[in-house]
């Protein structure tokens, strides 16, 4: 920490005043014992034995005089004394250097810190500051992150319902004004009021599990269930559907039973939407797989492939989040409510494991990572801590 001048100054002036006052009470001190030495003739004689008996070497040398004795004494007390005057007033400076960096900071300049380094237990509450103000601002950066996501999450929640209700009044208003010319005009209103109501309860329910499940306190219905069996009644399942977009299903295990502890009913949720997603956008591929691999004895791995079209790469680190959908494939045939995915990654958190995506020219895979036991959660890799995907 660097002193002003006039700190400079000042301290000089403190150094310079201690050792005035100090050489004022070594001078009164000397004329005192002197006074007394010279009142009290025992004491004097006894002061000039002790001088001639302490001697050193052959030659008789006198090590002292007790006026040198008392200057040497007090010579090193005034030294001492001038060093703690120095030091104290020192970290008096310090404190006020930190004291007016806080009123800066405090002033609206949150981007700054206490920049000095000091010694002592002075440089903890620097460091304790610092950590204070960044944990501060860390924590207005989030809670206007969240004040950002909800209001996003009523925009678009406004905007995918208003879509599909303005039909519905619409094409209902026509009906209601009889401004139809056939019984068949009549059913071809009220079926796409029925198709758009549907579109809302999907939204709707959708809304409602995303909501529920990203709540860190939902309480799972745990039991223990086989991976691998719940994997190939799935596949079996999706069967139909697949083979009406020409494509296959299939399910690898790399064991037969895999047992672990999941809420088999949310769990089916997450796999449901990823091969709900791979019909939807695997569009020019032929096959799906659900692979599962024990990766050890407290973790399992499943992927769901498919051999679609490559994920943009610039799509990657954004495909969770909610609402969010790849724009090519943003078509009344495929576009769903953009919330699957952000269900399926809250579900895998809530079991204690995390989900990414890879995707190439190959092959496109979403990755789950799931613990055998759910008090035993799993820590995310470093390179998935920004948000969580991977190319």
């Amino acid at each position: 920490m660097k002193l002003t001048t006039r700190e400079k100054s000042a301290l000089f002036m403190e150094g310079v005043v201690t050792v005035i006052l100090l050489l004022m009470l070594n001078l009164a001190l000397l004329v005192l014992i002197v006074q007394a030495i010279e009142s009290n003739p025992g004491l004097r004689d006894g002061i000039f034995i002790i001088k001639r008996s302490v001697v050193l070497g052959p030659n008789h040398f006198q090590l002292w005089s007790w006026e040198n004795l008392f200057i040497g004494l007090m010579l090193v007390a005034d030294t001492w004394v001038v060093w703690w005057r120095l030091i104290r007033r020192y970290r008096q400076m310090q404190l006020w250097h930190i004291i007016d960096e806080l009123h800066y900071i405090a002033s609206g300049h949150f981007d700054h810190r206490i920049p000095f380094r000091v010694s002592g237990d002075v440089q903890r509450v620097v460091d304790s500051v610092n950590a204070l103000v960044d944990s501060v601002i860390n924590s207005m950066n989030e809670e206007r992150a969240i004040e950002k996501s909800k209001d996003e999450l009523i925009t678009n929640v406004s905007h995918d319902i208003r879509t599909p209700l303005t039909s519905i009044i619409g094409y209902l208003g026509l009906i209601e004004d009889k401004q139809y010319h056939s019984e068949d005009d009549l059913l071809k209103y009220t079926h796409t009021a029925f198709l758009k109501s549907k579109q809302m309860k999907s939204l709707v329910d959708d809304l409602f599990e995303y909501t529920k499940v990203r709540q860190t306190d939902t309480p799972l219905s745990l039991t223990n269930i086989n991976l691998a069996a719940m994997l190939e009644q799935l596949g079996a399942s999706f069967e139909l559907e697949a083979q009406k977009k020409g494509m296959t299903i299939g399910a690898e295990n790399s064991s037969e039973t895999m047992m672990m502890e999941a809420d088999p009913e949310k769990l089916v949720r997450v796999f449901n939407n990823l091969v709900a997603n791979a019909l939807k956008y695997g569009d020019g591929g032929k096959h799906i797989n659900l692979v599962a691999n024990q990766i050890s004895s407290t973790e399992l791995e499943v992927r769901v492939t498919n051999d679609g079209p490559k994920i943009p790469k610039e799509s990657l680190n954004m495909i969770f989040e909610r609402f969010y959908r790849v724009e090519e494939s943003r078509s009344k045939e495929t576009g769903g409510t953009g919330l699957g995915l952000a269900i399926a990654q809250s579900i895998v958190a809530l079991h204690g494991g995390y989900i990414y995506v890879e995707s190439d020219d190959a092959l496109t895979s979403f990755v789950i990572h799931l613990p055998v036991k759910h008090d035993q959660p799993l820590a995310i890799p470093q390179r998935l801590k920004t948000p969580g995907t991977v190319s």
